[in-house]
């Protein structure tokens, strides 16, 4: 039997970027395992990707181009060959562009994160047509805006390193589920006397193997930090020096934190004045006074409210105030994804656009059913009639679900969808392309919670007619008749380019040795920040943010209540009392594995889950069918009732497969496009909902 291991990277949206090996017997993938000598992976895989051979080979699984026979959204389609699809989608591209580049929107985001099958030959062929710019804010904009505020990029503190930390506050992750291979260390930290605090409104997994859990209403987060900094600040539990010599702002941020007492905090967060005062004390007290490592793990789900973007400033302030970024297991991690020196100019090559001086729109993501509902006008520009869609499944993912599906379901719009399986945007499209997974392509991956390269090959061949996305762009772009040598670039070529080789932090790195080696490190200091360095023009952490002048925000951090709270729209509130939640479902990878049999058990099905006290005001029993609603539309869902959500927030399993459900819909039925304050980010967890038995809601 012939048995070979191929070096691999998982491509999913995580902050591992696991390294692993691919099992090869008789040209068919027969196990998935971590590389045990990557250093971040250690072996290990989550229980998802560990089953990737049920994905690849699944029954399921897109092998042959598709045409739409039915109505769209039917999901009803018949087999074509590649050359008519291609000759189709570029002969209606052509009759678009013919119109204005601008009418044609690609839409992609992180269904895989390689730098060559993401985002590379796609983007020369885009711009080559001069389409409208896609904003890719659907998950981490506000975050990776407040950092560059701040920090002056996406970085942070080494995962590895959490473990020799005295103090680890996990503020809005849920670990065991998001980042597992953190978790490890985090657990190495417990054993060696480290105290764990998890600042969450749900009691996660991760909150109950946690030394305290700190339940604050959604959208409170930058309330909860700058109680903490009145407190250092009124017991002096400062590193005075770290602050002089590497920070910007102090003065202003301190008047700034003099406004949130204890008290103040407590009634914004949901929570005891005491609580703000401990955390406070005990942060300051390890730190400054005990000069001990303290640090903080910061996830994406507490930017997703009105101010998502200033709560990130205000938890990424502390480290500084602290002198927390002096140690290696001290400071913050949101993203590492900035250290990483990649030539995106090379991958997309935006000089191929029309006029490279005055590039098209860009549409952000976020609002995507907004735009496709647009008709156009001088402000907005043409109609969107076009759209191809690869790495995403917007019409399950994407906030206020009804106008999105309402504006994929338009005749006159001619979609394309690259995918593996039939998903819920496949269902509205026009011609259905099958992908390439990960096993059966090229590719490189950077992290966004560790500091290592990490190199794919292809281990099998495609299943069926399937490409990888690159081929599938670099077909289209010969269809299209672009004869710019770029167009000619191989997936090994492109792989290549990705890397500037040239950034000290890339020395010795290339394409060359991901393929041997599997992977490589940045060349990074343990301690990154120990004396400034941070990637602002001056090298200082900005409390004070002279690009935030002259806007609508505060240039130090501030409290930005939630767009439907108490605080921001009392009347709203009265007549959808509970904060919605949607976080992810531990099993799936947003939508992804959402229709992989052997997990699908392991969820069971939709659900919300609701305090018991909430619960007996609505007379809702556990396991009762229930209506969850608000102006936007509503869903039925079975209740759960918990003492894991707290009182007056309800959550719900973000992104299920709408047609998984039983009523065809998902939490983004609720959720609203309204942005963060900065970063054009979607506002998922800052939602309103009721509460409702179906009985009563009939009846009403």
């Amino acid at each position: 039997m012939t048995k070979l291991t191929v070096k691999a990277a998982c491509p999913h949206d995580c902050p591992d970027t696991c390294a692993m090996l691919v099992t090869v017997e008789e040209g068919r993938v027969t196990k998935v395992a971590g590389d045990p000598a990557h250093p971040p992976t250690h072996g290990a895989l989550c229980t998802k990707v560990a089953r990737y051979p049920e994905r690849i080979y699944h029954p399921d699984r897109l092998l042959h181009p598709m045409r739409r026979v039915g109505k769209k959204g039917e999901g009803k389609f018949e087999r074509i060959s590649w050359d008519e699809a291609l000759d189709e989608i570029a002969s209606r591209l052509q009759a678009v562009a013919a119109k204005g580049g601008e009418r044609i929107l690609p839409y992609n985001y992180a269904g895989t994160m390689g730098l060559v099958q993401g985002d590379s030959m796609s983007a020369r062929v885009f711009h080559k047509l001069g389409a409208s710019l896609l904003g890719k804010t659907i998950c981490a904009s506000a975050g990776s805006t407040a950092l560059k505020h701040t920090y002056g990029g996406g970085v942070g503190m080494h995962m590895e390193f959490f473990e020799e930390a005295r103090l680890i506050l996990l503020w809005g992750t849920n670990t065991i589920t998001s980042n597992l291979h953190l978790w490890t260390k985090i657990q190495e930290a417990k054993r060696r006397g480290a105290k764990i605090i998890a600042i969450d409104p749900y009691r996660t997994q991760t909150a109950d193997k946690c030394d305290q859990h700190i339940a604050i209403l959604p959208g409170t987060d930058a309330a909860l930090a700058l109680g903490m900094m009145h407190v250092l600040l009124r017991e002096g539990l400062l590193d005075r020096e770290y602050i002089d010599h590497y920070t910007v702002g102090f003065a202003e941020l301190a008047e700034q934190a003099g406004k949130y007492t204890p008290d103040h905090v407590a009634k914004l967060c949901g929570i005891e004045a005491g609580v703000v005062e401990s955390l406070a004390l005990l942060y300051g007290r390890l730190a400054v006074l005990e000069k001990q490592p303290v640090a903080i793990r910061l996830n994406y789900g507490m930017q997703r409210g009105h101010g998502g973007g200033q709560g990130v400033r205000a938890v990424a302030c502390l480290p500084a105030l602290v002198g927390a970024w002096r140690h290696r297991a001290g400071g913050l991690l949101l993203s590492s994804s900035g250290y990483f020196p990649v030539d995106m100019a090379a991958l997309q090559r935006p000089d191929l656009l029309p006029d490279p001086a005055h590039p098209p729109r860009t549409i952000n993501m976020s609002t995507i059913g907004n735009a496709l509902l647009h008709t156009g006008d001088a402000h907005f520009g043409p109609p969107i009639e076009a759209l191809v869609v690869y790495n995403s499944n917007p019409v399950a993912v994407a906030p206020e679900s009804g106008k999105v599906a309402a504006g994929f379901a338009r005749e006159d719009l001619f979609t394309v969808v690259l995918e593996h399986f039939v998903t819920d945007t496949c269902d509205y499209a026009d011609i259905i392309l099958p992908a390439t997974m990960q096993v059966e392509h090229v590719d490189i991956h950077k992290s966004y919670g560790h500091t290592w390269f990490v190199g794919n090959q292809p281990a099998v061949s495609p299943m069926g007619e399937c490409l990888p996305n690159a081929e599938i762009f670099r077909r289209l772009a010969k269809r299209l008749g672009f004869t710019d040598a770029c167009f000619g670039d191989t997936d090994e070529q492109i792989a290549d380019q990705a890397i500037q080789t040239s950034s000290p932090l890339a020395k010795g790195i290339s394409w060359t040795l991901l393929k041997e080696k599997g992977w490589a490190r940045l060349n990074l200091p343990d301690a990154p920040f120990a004396t400034g360095g941070f990637l602002t023009a001056d090298g200082k952490c900005h409390f004070y943010s002279e690009a935030l002048e002259g806007t609508d925000l505060s240039p130090v951090p501030a409290f930005v209540p939630p767009y439907e709270s108490v605080q921001s729209n009392p009347m709203l509130a009265q007549k959808y009392p509970l904060a919605m939640i949607s976080p992810p479902s531990r099993n799936f990878m947003n939508t992804t594995f959402a229709n992989i049999e052997s997990l699908l058990p392991k969820e069971g099905e939709p659900v919300v889950e609701i305090h018991p006290v909430d619960a007996e005001r609505r007379t809702i029993r556990h396991g009762d069918q229930v209506l969850v609603q608000n102006d936007r539309g509503s869903l039925q869902l079975t209740a759960v009732v918990t003492n894991r959500i707290r009182e007056g927030v309800v959550s719900i399993p973000s992104v299920w497969w709408k047609k998984k459900a039983k009523d065809g819909k998902n939490a983004n039925e609720l959720t609203s496009q309204l942005l963060t304050d900065m970063g054009e980010a979607p506002v998922f967890y800052d939602c309103l909902v009721e509460v409702k038995p179906v009985t009563a809601s009939v009846l009403n």
